[in-house]
């Protein structure tokens, strides 16, 4: 008998069989096959976690009961909480269902190094996210290009994030700080000597506004003065948990979000192609930068609308970190009057007396500031989770498991920041945990050239605020010089407190792409000169 026969052969019996099984199925009553029906996913649920799990080189599986969704709901209301309980179970090392996703999550220093340091045949960030922030961004940019792209793109953009500019930036900061509160609602400092104010409101503002000055220019950042801010909320909001696994259902946020998205890239469209008919390009800001300097490796140029869009890349992928950062270092120092005594005094030495100007270097030099920050992003990492999809099987050093492609591999830095090993009394800010600490945050040692500049090649350090390895966030030295700039000002003018004696830090919220405070949070300020004027 002939492969072909054989095939149709097998083919119809299959079908002969499914034919009798639906005729036994539709002569039961209609209660008992509603009831297959219900039970049948989980039956097939739990039969496929079984027979996963007997596979010795699989990590350990966490058992749920719901299908396709998996552990969605503990992990996605308590990372940490669900992290810590399947770290007691099954170690460092181990696997769970996300809404029809296979997770692996690999805790720990060595767990930053094998995801941060895997090779680029072996795992994709861009295949992780590309889905959720391409409608954010637009075309052609950042994950909606191939990884040796991303590589320039980030070269191109580290022009603008010199040392050299930042000694610029911090005057402009100074400028854009001082703007705000004289003359948002919020604050208006000059009338008022104290208020009430919601941190996620005044810190994303701030953050927005100091980052489109800086890194803009004045042209864009006066348009932020008008509706056109609102877009960048709307942008902002297409960054959610659904749209990590929906990116493109037809909701109200959705097309609020890409009608944002084109208005933006068509404005600072709009900008490169009045500079290039004026040939009007100068080193004013980093549209600037990006039209003299934005050819490939290979070659071939970067399209304006491509331009467009990776500014919009460039100035959102800070903003809901720095926001976040900014917002929690407000709320603990709201709740440690000790520590914003230190901070001032720290100002009144670095600033002699205050006759000294601010600037760069003198931020450099405000160590006791640094050390506020670098401990607030311990207690906060902005992403409480970091995924790559893995597009070869993978095999864990020193270990039986292999991790089969298509999964996605998790690592989780913030989990780590908060364990007793790495960092005594952990959920307690503590800014002299850092007092004998003068080294980066990574690793030092051996270096690499991803394609933007040579990083340290070592992740396995405990303490990973910006990530690690080819996606490393660049941005580093950035957020760090316009915070510094912003409490700088903040703890020279003003103190910050709750209502009440015993308010507290709000817990973090994790439902959001970010880990934010539970909102609203708001604080007290007040001035530490009455009738100041800025």
């Amino acid at each position: 008998m002939s492969d072909t026969t054989q095939s149709a052969s097998l083919v119809a019996q299959i079908f002969n069989y499914a034919g009798i099984a639906l005729s036994y199925f539709n002569a039961l009553p209609l209660g008992q096959r509603i009831s297959i029906i219900v039970l049948a996913p989980f039956v097939y649920h739990i039969t496929w976690q079984l027979l996963y799990s007997l596979r010795k080189d699989h990590t350990p599986l966490v058992f749920s009961w719901i299908p396709w969704v998996g552990s969605a709901i503990p992990y996605g209301t308590q990372p940490y909480v669900f992290f810590e309980k399947c770290n007691k179970q099954y170690g460092d090392i181990f696997s769970f269902l996300l809404l029809g996703r296979i997770m692996t999550v690999y805790l720990g220093p060595k767990g930053h190094e094998f995801i941060f340091n895997a090779k680029l045949k072996e795992v994709s960030a861009e295949a992780a996210y590309s889905h959720l922030t391409t409608p954010v961004f637009g075309k052609g940019v950042i994950y909606d290009v191939p990884n040796n792209k991303l590589m320039d793109q980030k070269k191109f953009v580290k022009g603008a994030l010199t040392k050299e500019a930042f000694k610029t930036y911090v005057p402009l900061f100074v400028e854009e700080i001082v703007k705000y509160l004289k003359t948002s609602p919020n604050f208006n400092v000059n009338e008022n000597n104290s208020g009430k104010i919601n941190v996620m409101v005044t810190q994303p503002e701030m953050t927005i506004f100091t980052a489109a000055r800086t890194l803009l220019g004045k042209e864009l950042r006066d348009k932020l003065d008008t509706d056109f801010a609102y877009l960048f909320t709307d942008l902002d909001r297409g960054f959610t948990p659904l749209n990590f696994v929906f990116p493109n259902i037809p909701s109200a946020t959705n097309k609020r979000r890409d009608h944002a998205q084109r208005t933006i890239s068509n404005t600072y469209l709009s900008i490169i192609k009045k500079r290039r008919a004026e040939n009007d390009i100068q080193d004013r800001d980093l549209i600037d930068e990006l039209m003299k300097n934005s050819t490939y490796k290979d070659g071939t140029k970067m399209t304006d609308n491509e331009i467009a869009n990776l500014l919009i890349g460039v100035l959102m992928g800070g903003q809901h970190t720095s926001a976040a950062t900014s917002a929690w270092t407000l709320l603990h120092l709201a709740e440690r009057p000790d520590v914003q005594e230190e901070l001032y005094q720290e100002q009144v030495k670095v600033l002699d007396n205050f006759n000294r100007e601010l600037s760069y270097d003198a931020v450099e030099e405000m160590a006791l500031l640094n050390q506020t920050l670098k401990e607030v992003l311990r207690l906060h990492h902005p992403l409480h989770s970091l995924f790559r999809k893995v597009i070869k099987d993978m095999q864990v050093p020193n270990t039986q498991y292999v991790v089969p492609k298509d999964n996605f591999v998790l690592v989780s830095p913030g989990y780590t920041h908060l364990q007793e090993n790495y960092f005594p009394n952990p959920h307690e800010l503590n800014i002299h945990r850092w007092d004998n600490d003068s080294q980066s945050s990574y690793s030092v040692g051996e270096e690499i050239d991803y394609g933007f500049g040579s990083i340290s090649k070592g992740v396995s350090s405990p303490y990973l605020p910006f990530g690690g390895g080819r996606h490393r966030c660049i941005g580093e030295h950035y957020a760090y010089c316009q915070l510094l700039t912003i409490f700088s000002v903040f703890i020279r003018h003003f103190k910050f407190r709750y209502e009440t004696p015993d308010g507290t830090v709000p817990i973090s919220d994790f439902t959001s792409m970010v880990t934010l405070p539970t909102g609203p949070a708001y604080i007290i300020w007040e001035k530490r000169v009455p009738g100041e004027q800025l």
